[in-house]
């Protein structure tokens, strides 16, 4: 999986998990899913994203990487 994938799914399962913790623990979850909202927000103004900071130091390969071995072998 590339790097625009994994984010998606990172943002994804945060929004699903918080709003299961807002409905089964408590409300005060639904600042997280709009926490990572703003931050999705605020990456598409600032074409900066923590998360794809930290993903690309774990070894997760951009899009063109992948697709490139993904034909090569």
């Amino acid at each position: 999986m590339d790097l625009n994938r994994w984010l998606r799914l990172i943002a994804g399962t945060f929004v699903l998990l918080s709003l299961a913790l807002a409905q089964l623990v408590s409300p005060w979850w639904l600042l997280f899913t709009a926490f990572v909202g703003l931050n999705l927000v605020q990456s598409a103004l600032t074409n900066w994203c923590p998360m794809m900071t930290l993903l690309r130091r774990l070894g997760v390969r951009e899009a063109e990487a992948a697709c490139r071995e993904a034909t090569a072998g």
